[in-house]
């Protein structure tokens, strides 16, 4: 046998060899990536999960803590509003002041003011004489 043709086989085989190791070698890693891309979306499926979770804690406590805040005001309110009922001398002197409160805010030049009868007096400048 000739050293070239010698040199020849050996890269044919070795050729072959190759191609018989990519034919078996190729499938193992698609196998072996594609495994790897699942764990990864299985990772990042399960992260994206803990932060949804993570943020409706947080919302849940930012309305507790909305609602407690909103009790606490109601609460105060009612105080005040008891304190300025009895020093103003029972809901009847309260609501006076209210509607007197309510008189200073309007901006009306023409003011309906109830009688004995619970009947408003209107237009009473109509009716007198000339």
């Amino acid at each position: 046998m000739d050293q070239k043709q010698g040199c020849g086989l050996i890269g044919v085989l070795a050729a072959a060899l190759l191609l018989v190791a990519a034919l078996v070698v190729y499938p193992q890693y698609r196998v072996y990536s594609q495994r790897l891309a699942g764990e990864a979306a299985l990772a990042e499926a399960q992260s994206s999960r803990q932060v949804a979770i993570l943020e409706a804690r947080a919302k849940k406590e930012s309305a507790i803590s909305l609602a407690e805040a909103e009790v606490i005001r109601a609460e105060g309110a009612a105080k005040a509003n008891r304190i300025l009922q009895d020093s103003l001398g029972g809901p009847e002197g309260y609501l006076r002041y209210l509607q007197i409160q309510a008189l200073e805010d309007t901006k009306a030049s023409l003011i309906y003011v109830p009688t004995e009868a619970g009947l408003p007096v209107t237009e009473s400048r109509r009716l007198a004489p000339q």
